[in-house]
């Protein structure tokens, strides 16, 4: 797998478990899916993912965007 599919798949499980985590346990994780939104638009308007520097800095190989 490359960062670009890691950071996708761990951004789309974190909001899913927001969402479940709010349903059946307490509100308050949606604050988890707001963090990951959130998260989200300041890597596109910036272009710094700190899930992709640390996954770079593992070893982990690039990748086009949804190639």
């Amino acid at each position: 797998m490359t960062v670009d599919r890691i950071v996708h798949l761990v951004a789309g499980l974190m909001v899913l478990a927001g969402i479940a985590l709010a349903q059946f346990i307490h509100p308050y994780w949606l604050a988890l899916s707001a963090f990951v939104g959130l998260n989200l638009a300041q890597s596109g308007l910036t272009n710094f993912c700190p899930l992709a520097f640390f996954l770079k800095k593992a070893g982990v190989k690039e990748g086009d965007c949804c190639s």
